[in-house]
Formats: structure tokens, sequence, C-alpha cells
């Protein structure tokens, strides 16, 4: 019997999460389609995302009508809308969420971008989204700056599960992982049953290479050009290998000795930028066990269609990984400013899509009155 490439992604210890979410992806049922026929076991939302969805259609015209009448601000109906479709998404996956124990079925929801650099700020955010979407299967996202590195363990010592995102440093993944461990070490303190708590690290992938290769391009040598598209998978390569070394630990054996489960590793950015490479290159090159790819829809198709899972490809590529790394710094293109610029990138791309999405909502917001 035959097993489709995404089945097989599975058998190999991937979990395949879909990175989109939208109103009509629910009420048409071609979210329950993708978990039927295409392995897909959990959600992951961001604020480019809701801004694509709520700007999309007429699937949010009815809500936004009923806040205007009721005089609600453009904050309070973005986080109406966003919230009730991670809750109706955790309702779906909620079969999924109990038959994995609680490690898939998960639905992903970001704080609120601007926060990102403020601690206390993305705690309060946290917990309210928690509150407000009210189901164990969800997951609060909260961006790897340094700011968000204590936010990330005030969360997890009030039982709350947590994404954290935009990792693209392995010096940045390795603290996120103390600040996870910090967390469960509070949680447990705080009488949490540690088992409950589920976490994911989303490490960056495809922006990586869309960096380097811009630079490797500027240089133009053969040198240069033999080194394309090759970064970004070298990189979340050693992601997995800190991820191995640092659940390896005593530190983390008493907190597993606890009922704790490891932050898994999770590939996000996984759509091929550049055409000229595989378009399932960053799936089929990062299968390992007990890691999360989630998936544009794109990628998801084009995966189940023909991609080419071959088992564990990560293992054992860990002195090549780290050969790419030192050959580009070699061609002088400096890894730490790469990633300080991703990062700085991708938290003003966030803030710019929500900041379109209010003012989106605002205009609706105000047509809706006068209609009314």
């Amino acid at each position: 019997m035959t097993t489709t490439p995404t089945q097989q992604l599975s058998d190999a210890g991937v979990s395949i999460w879909l990175d989109d979410l939208s109103r009509e992806r629910l009420s048409s049922g071609t979210l329950q389609k993708l978990i039927d026929e295409k392995n897909v076991v959990g959600v992951t939302t961001n604020p480019s995302i809701f801004h694509a969805a709520i700007t999309a259609g007429s699937d949010y015209d009815a809500v936004i009508a009923e806040k205007a009448a009721k005089g609600a601000s453009v904050e309070e109906t973005v986080f109406e809308i966003t919230t009730t479709d991670v809750a109706d998404a955790c309702d779906l996956f909620a079969p999924v969420a109990a038959a994995t124990k609680g490690v898939d079925g998960r639905v992903s929801i970001e704080v609120d971008p601007r926060l990102a650099w403020d601690t206390e700020g993305t705690i309060a955010e946290a917990k309210h989204l928690y509150k407000k979407v009210n189901k164990d299967n969800v997951h609060i996202k909260i961006p790897a700056t340094l700011e968000g590195l204590a936010a990330i363990t005030a969360t997890l010592a009030e039982g709350i599960s947590v994404n954290v995102t935009l990792i693209f440093s392995l010096e940045r993944y390795r603290a996120v992982i103390n600040a996870f461990q910090s967390g469960l070490e509070l949680a447990k303190e705080n009488g949490h049953d540690l088992s409950t708590i589920h976490s994911v690290a989303s490490f960056f992938v495809s922006r990586v290479d869309t960096e380097i290769d811009k630079r490797l391009n500027a240089l133009g040598t053969d040198e240069a050009r033999a080194l394309k598209g090759k970064a970004g998978v070298a990189n979340a390569r050693l992601a997995y290998q800190v991820y191995e070394e640092l659940f390896s630990t005593e530190r983390w054996a008493v907190l597993a000795e606890a009922g704790a489960l490891p932050q898994r590793p999770l590939w996000a950015s996984t759509g091929v930028k550049d055409p000229a490479y595989p378009d399932t290159l960053y799936v089929t090159e990062l299968v390992a066990a007990g890691v999360v790819n989630t998936m544009p829809e794109k990628t998801l198709d084009a995966t189940f269609d023909h991609g080419v899972v071959t088992g564990d490809t990560v293992s054992g590529t860990y002195e090549e990984a780290n050969r790419v790394l030192n050959d580009l710094e070699g061609l002088g293109i400096s890894y730490n400013d790469v990633v300080a610029i991703l990062e700085s990138e991708g938290l003003d791309k966030f803030v710019a899509s929500w900041k379109e999405l209010l003012a989106d909502v605002e205009g609706a917001l105000a047509s809706a009155r006068k209609a009314s």
C-alpha cells in the first residue's frame, strides 16, 4: 500500500502544521479536509495572516457591523475577530489534541507585535489572549526578542503554552531554550502540572537564504554562487543540534522526571522564495524526529504532490552545516549581522501588517457606522 509524502513525514516524526487561518477555511470545511487528507495536525497564525484573512472577502462584515453598532474600538474588534477564529480552530483540532495528549492539535495566536520590546506588556497580553481564547490547545506566540525572553519565562510559569517565534540565530535559540526551562522550573514551583504545558520554538528558514543569497549575488564569484541556497537549511540543522544538546542535560532530566515535555523545534518560513530552488526544499531537507514544520498551503500542496521523503535528513549533517556557515564568514558575510537584520525586519513586517489591519478595520467600522 502506497503512502503519501505527508504521511511519510508524519511517520518520520514531523508534525505538519498549516501556516494560515481564516473564517472561510473554518466554515467551508477546507481546513478539516487538510486534516483528513494531508496530515495537518495544527495551525499557526501571525499578523500578516490575519491581515490577509480579514481584508479578503466579506466573511467578517457581519461581526464588524455588530461591533460598529456597539461602539467598539478597532482594537476590541480585531481582538474579538482573531480570538474567535483561533478558538473555533482549537475546537476543530480538539480531537487531534486529545489523541496526542496535547502535543499536536495546537493553534497559535500572536501577541500584538508592537509589544515585542515590552516585557511586561507582552506578559499581560499573553494572559489576556489565553483567557479570552479559553482553550487548552492554544499556543500564545511571543517573539524571541531580548525583551521577549523574560516574557516567555513568565508566561510559561503561569502554566500557559507558548510558541516562541522569529528565531533566526543559534545563540538566541539557546537563550530561548533557557527561557523555556526557566519557565517550567517556575511553573513547577507554582504547582502546575508540567505535562500540560507545551511549547515550540519557531526557527525561521527561508529568510536566511533570501538575505544571504543577496549578499552572495553581490560578490558574484563562483565560490559565492556555490553557497547559494545552503545557509537556511544549514542553520536549521545546527539548531536541531542545539536542541539535542540542551535537552540532554541534567537540568532537563530533572524537569522531564517531573513530567515536562521538550520544547520542539518548529521550522517556520518554509515557503521557498527563490523559484530556482525545489519548492519542497525546506521540508524534505529538514526531516527529523520531534520537529514541527509549519507550511503555507502552497508548500503543503507541493509536498503532498511530489515531496520525496527519505527519512531523517538532519542527524549527522552538523559538520557539513558548520562548514557552510564558516565558508560564508570566510567570504566576509557576517552571520551575526544577517540574523540581527532578519530579526529587525521580521518584527517590522509584523508591526506593519498589524497597523495595516487596524487601519483597514477602522475604515470598515466607519463605513458600517455610516450605513446604519
